[in-house]
């Protein structure tokens, strides 16, 4: 039998989670806790049993075959308690953790550090963990959990790390530093076989200092997400290790080298069922580090996105247990790449990304490739939040675009539905005078009907460009009109208020309230205040109606653009519009049957290297 170790205890907090530790351990009101280059000073009760440090049993149960664990830890200083817990849910408790096994021992005091190892309680539980009790003073150091199996159950495992950049160095740079001390140099498996491939789509970085042991930078043309990750995925493909699998990551993240070694661990004793599925890395908010905001989303048939799970706070129980529970293995699932793991396989079968540059590349490989989803606690990034960051040259041309190419592709009905919904906030940004959002949205629609030639020539950047010269310009609200400012009720308790959910909000929204219908002198030159996305957040629509004037805040206020009706503008797109849809009608299937017959040249190495001028 082979030891096989699943997961270290992180006994520090990294930089981002200094504020945060709840995510590591808890501990009671009295104790006192220091860690310091691997060993965890402590007097009182720490509690394990955390998002990081608790062990996810039911999920090694499912997709290992997994029976028994078993926990070591090095120990010195006063006697010491071990507990040991197992929580899972009742019928009906809702996301309530319930305690549903136990077990623990007590260990004698020791001078120097001593070796323990335990049982963790299995049964019905869904995380296992433990907690340490001394009235004195301990010491502990190289706590991991671990398991026994046979050699021949543990699969060889070979990982291409692909990150793509674009001028984040503040996060591309430290990552590479964690990156190679912690994976490339360690002792641990995952470091036998494994590479960081880094796509420079910016071009800025210092490739020849960067590179070498373990690590490789590639400058590349700036061809958005879809382009970097296709040229990182040939990359490995090209390289002289046979990877296994390749994992893609965003580069504005905040990372732990942990949770590479832990999907290394999974993908090792993953049984034949599950040998072929995706592993994806949840995101949590680098504002608020303990809210996991997504792991595993499903594109519904009637259009638009959702996620598999809610928000869920994972400092705590209710939050840990709730995340292992609610099954990702799902119809239409796809997985963000800010941390996402493909067989190889897969790439090789399937092709590499759609040519989108950004937005839908994944959701459009998710279902090209319709595998099964892994997720586990303790795998994940840390990510800035979404929310204030609207840009319409991406969450309107691109997502348009792209989420039209995907219908064409992959889904056939729901057909009506989705283009009533494009008309839906088609007219919303018209009537939030935000007519650059609605030009976009045209955009969109108009490039699709082109074909696949506008993904397949030109410059890779250039129509991206085009659209982000065409979006609404926000500045430091010191640099508007300050005569509209002085004038604007300023309220952004509104922009954080969270509306999303409530039926009052969806009815005010979809009741008409153009302005644009009324003529000028019933319309209040007062100016109104909105949030830049029509889409996120909500300001009562009696706040904004019948005003000559928007202004189109940020949620921290610090930056702005100002609305002013503009009927000629408004009259010449909703023209543009009839036309456009008149042309859909008449030419839809015929252009969705062009881009399912060009999809595999799109996909393919060929292509990208021409595409890239490689």
């Amino acid at each position: 039998m082979r030891r096989f170790k699943l997961a270290n205890i992180l006994l520090e907090a990294d930089d981002y989670l200094k504020n945060d530790t709840g995510l590591l351990f808890h501990q009671s009101k009295n104790a006192k806790v220091f860690a310091r280059d691997g060993v965890m000073y402590f007097t009182g009760t720490v509690d394990f049993c955390t998002y990081f440090n608790s062990v996810s049993v039911a999920k090694w149960r499912r997709y290992a075959g997994i029976v028994s664990i078993r926990l070591h830890l090095e120990m010195a200083g006063d006697p010491c308690r071990v507990n040991t817990v197992g929580y899972g849910t009742t019928s009906g408790s809702g996301p309530k953790a319930v305690e549903v096994a136990s077990g623990g021992a007590l260990f004698d005091a020791a001078t120097d550090f001593k070796t323990h190892e335990i049982d963790i309680p299995m049964g019905d539980a869904v995380v296992s963990g433990f907690s340490l009790s001394t009235a004195g003073r301990v010491r502990v150091r190289n706590i991991y959990y671990y398991t026994l199996v046979e050699e021949s159950q543990v699969r060889d495992v070979r990982l291409a790390l692909c990150t793509t950049t674009f001028k984040k160095e503040e996060f591309i740079v430290p990552n590479i530093g964690r990156i190679r001390a912690g994976i490339v140099r360690s002792d641990e498996p995952v470091a036998q076989g494994f590479h960081l491939f880094v796509v420079d789509n910016g071009q800025t970085l210092d490739a020849e200092a960067l590179s070498g042991d373990g690590v490789s930078v590639i400058p590349n043309v700036n061809a958005g997400g879809a382009g970097g990750f296709a040229r990182g995925m040939m990359a490995a493909r090209e390289h002289e290790t046979d990877f296994t699998h390749v994992v893609l990551m965003d580069d504005d993240v905040r990372m732990s080298v942990e949770s590479i070694k832990r999907l290394h661990s999974l993908l090792s004793l993953v049984s034949s069922e599950y040998s072929r599925a995706f592993v994806n890395g949840a995101m949590l908010q680098l504002e608020r580090p303990s809210l996991l905001f997504e792991d595993v989303s499903y594109v519904r048939n009637l259009g638009g996105f959702a996620k598999v799970k809610p928000d869920l706070l994972v400092d705590g129980l209710d939050g840990i247990v709730q995340n292992e529970t609610i099954d990702v293995e799902v119809e239409n699932a796809y997985g963000a790449w800010w941390f996402s793991c493909i067989p190889m396989s897969y790439i090789t079968e399937m092709g590499l990304p759609m040519p989108f540059f950004v937005r839908c590349d994944d959701v459009e490989y998710g279902l090209r490739c319709d595998p099964t989803y892994m997720t586990m606690n303790g795998i994940c990034v840390w990510h800035a939040r979404f929310e204030g960051r609207f840009n319409a040259a991406v969450a309107c041309y691109q997502y348009i675009r792209n989420m039209l190419v995907v219908r064409a592709l992959h889904i056939r009905q729901g057909e009506l539905v989705f283009m009533l919904l494009y008309w839906r906030l088609f007219n919303i940004y018209i009537r939030t005078m935000d007519y650059a959002a609605a030009e976009l949205w045209l955009d969109g629609l108009e490039d699709y009907l082109k074909g696949p030639d506008v993904l397949m020539k030109g410059d890779p950047f250039e129509r991206m460009g085009a659209a982000i010269a065409k979006a609404e310009k926000f500045v430091p609200v010191e640099e508007l009109d300050q005569d509209v400012m002085q004038r604007l009720e300023v309220n952004l308790n509104w922009l954080e208020g969270d509306y999303s959910g409530h039926t009052l909000r969806k009815l005010l929204v979809a009741i008409p309230h153009d302005r644009h219908w009324f003529p000028d002198f019933l319309l209040s030159n007062k100016p109104g205040m909105i949030s830049p996305s029509v889409s996120e957040n909500f300001v009562p629509w009696y706040k904004t109606a019948m005003r000559k004037q928007l202004v189109a805040l940020t949620p921290d206020g610090k930056r702005g653009a100002i609305r002013t009706i503009d009927r000629e503008r408004r009259r010449a797109l909703l023209v543009r519009y009839r036309n456009l849809m008149a042309t859909y009608r008449d030419t839809s299937a015929a252009v969705a049957e062009r881009y399912r017959g060009k999809m595999r040249e799109m996909t393919s190495a060929p292509f990208w290297k021409r595409y890239l001028g490689l």
